[in-house]
Parts: structure tokens; sequence; C-alpha cells
């Protein structure tokens, strides 16, 4: 992982990298130079271009294993009311939103989608099973889970839990599945 900060490719002497938006209108817009530059300078051949927008398809849990094939991801973070469309235009990223609400930066979103990519690469989790079996896979979310000790707070265990039949307890994570995936 690196970061680079779009304001060493500004030729601005106050490294500036945004300015007013043609036509008017509240806000700043990231300019086109130094966002071409910056990527310009960290790409390669294999590189694909992310921009953290609100324009696009949201990010899933089918977008996150796609992803997670590419050799070398570029994320592009907006600021202000966005970067200047003509290097938008330019460049043709994957425009990925994480939902219908607006973030100070691209950044902040850049987080989320990251840690769910890296969590799919072979050796990141300790146990490779577990992306089997978890919600969104598969389309359905996962079935509620339970641990040591077998009563606490009046509430016990599934008994089908402690039966040690396989079978048994994989019909019955099935079936908490769907219904959970029906009522949530």
């Amino acid at each position: 992982l690196g970061v680079t900060d779009i304001r060493d490719y500004t030729k601005d002497k106050h490294r500036r990298v945004d300015d007013y938006p043609y036509g008017g209108g509240s806000g700043m817009v990231m300019q086109a130079e130094p966002v071409y530059l910056a990527y310009e300078a960290v790409k390669s051949e294999k590189s694909k271009l992310i921009y953290m927008t609100p324009h696009g398809k949201t990010f899933n849990q089918k977008m996150a294993r796609e992803l997670a094939k590419e050799e070398h991801l570029v994320f592009l973070c907006g600021h202000y009311e966005g970067i200047d469309q003509r290097v938008i235009d330019v460049l043709n990223p994957v425009e990925i939103p994480l939902g219908d609400f607006i973030l100070t930066g691209g950044e902040l979103a850049v987080l989320p989608v990251c840690d769910s990519i890296l969590r799919l690469l072979p050796g990141v989790l300790g146990n490779g099973d577990s992306l089997n079996e978890e919600s969104f896979e598969n389309n359905l979310l996962e079935y509620p889970q339970y641990t040591r000790p077998e009563e606490i707070l009046g509430l016990r265990v599934p008994d089908v839990l402690l039966s040690g039949h396989h079978k048994n307890i994989e019909d019955w994570r099935r079936e908490e599945s769907l219904k959970t995936t029906l009522l949530k």
C-alpha cells in the first residue's frame, strides 16, 4: 500500500490543487493537471484506476472479489465538489460509491473498500475457509454465531450446535441464513 499526495504534482507555489468551478456555484473543484500527473507517476501497465465518487455502481462483495484478482489498483480520492470532469474523461476510471451519502473525502471511502478486497487475498485471513460461509456469499446473510459458555444471560446455544451432528448443523445454518436474509 502506498499513498501519493496530489499536491506534489501541482505547479502552483502554494501547492493548490483546487479552484473555483466554471459556471459559478459553491465549493471548489480539484484541478485536472495535478490529478493526471499524479496518476501518471504511479500507474503501471497492470493498473486499474478506481475513483471513489457518488457516481457509478455501488460497491459490493462481488466487486471486491473481482478487484482482488487485479495486480495493481490505484484509488483516486476526490474532495470538495469533485474532480475536473476532463481528467475523469481522459483516465476513464471505474467509478465506485459506497452508498447514497457524501463523505468529506474519498480517502474515507477507500478504507472499507481496501479492507474488503485485502481480506480476500490468500494468507490475509487466518483461516481461508471462513470466506466461504460469510454474509453475501451465495447471496445470503450469514447464520448466527455462538461461543462459550453454553448459557449466558439466560440464553442457551441452540442444541443442534452442541450435537456434533455435522449434517444437522449444516442444515440448521442454511435455514438460519435463509431466515436472516428474509427478515433483514
